[in-house]
């Protein structure tokens, strides 16, 4: 079993900035993929951003250049920094963990990830 624990949302006006951190814990040997998912209230979760074992990163087109996905192996934790926030941006934020290893082309889809944390909301207010 793997443990994923998210943390740094919160309220920031548009323009603003904001890192999350996912600390991953448990059976992490079997963890190859992570990423960043996000759901808005009446959406569906929808991919931000992943990053594969070669540090191959893949982010969704309305946040390209914006936000940046890093992963620290040594403290066992996954990073989102976010600037240039938008009203649109706001959501519960969830880092998710796969078995898969490098970035494959469809890892926006919900399928491949095995391990959700419990999510972190950011508002972003305009």
């Amino acid at each position: 079993q793997v443990h994923l624990v998210e943390s740094g949302g919160g309220l920031v006006q548009a323009g603003g900035s904001l890192k999350l951190s996912c600390v991953f814990s448990g059976s992490t040997e079997r963890v190859y993929l992570m990423g960043w998912f996000r759901q808005a209230p009446g959406r569906d979760r929808g991919g931000v951003a992943a990053i594969g074992t070669d540090d191959n990163a893949g982010y969704v087109d309305s946040v390209k250049g914006r936000f940046t996905i890093s992963k620290d192996n040594a403290k066992s934790t996954l990073h989102l920094e976010m600037r240039g926030l938008k009203a649109e941006d706001t959501a519960t934020y969830y880092c998710a963990a796969s078995t898969w290893g490098s970035l494959p082309i469809q890892w926006a889809n919900r399928e491949i990830w095995s391990y959700w944390g419990q999510g972190t909301q950011v508002t972003v207010s305009s």
